[in-house]
């Protein structure tokens, strides 16, 4: 008896996925370049990991060592939730707009900040 078997995998079945991955990356990138060149910092800052968080803590008026709790699990989680809704709150949005927008759908929330009516008003503005 042969109980061999073959489980083949076309590999082509990935390409559309990582083709619209990589789009959605790309378009993410280019809208939160322009986020931060809106804030006055580096857009350049959006390909350069982990720069790339410590530039989104400086936007959102968070001290550069909260970077460190990005790499703690679950805290990530909840630091990150707090960061996207300073964002928002510097561009004069709210709380849902930096949790919904920025959290769940980065690449519309990126971009309406970064190609919008959108003005950077700073942390102070956030936090008043």
């Amino acid at each position: 008896m042969n109980y061999e078997t073959t489980a083949t995998v076309d590999s082509s079945a990935f390409i559309v996925p990582g083709i619209i991955g990589g789009l959605f990356g790309l378009l993410t990138i280019i809208a939160m370049w322009k986020v931060f060149s809106k804030a006055g910092k580096p857009g350049w800052a959006a390909i350069i990991p982990f720069y790339n968080i410590y530039t989104m803590l400086k936007v959102a008026g968070r001290p550069g060592w909260w970077l460190v709790l990005f790499f703690i699990p679950l805290v990530n989680i909840v630091i990150s939730f707090i960061v996207f809704v300073d964002i928002a709150k510097s561009f004069g949005k709210g709380a849902a707009f930096g949790i919904v927008l920025l959290g769940f759908l980065s690449v519309i929330g990126y971009s309406i900040l970064g190609f919008g009516s959108a003005t950077y008003r700073g942390p102070a503005a956030a936090r008043a």
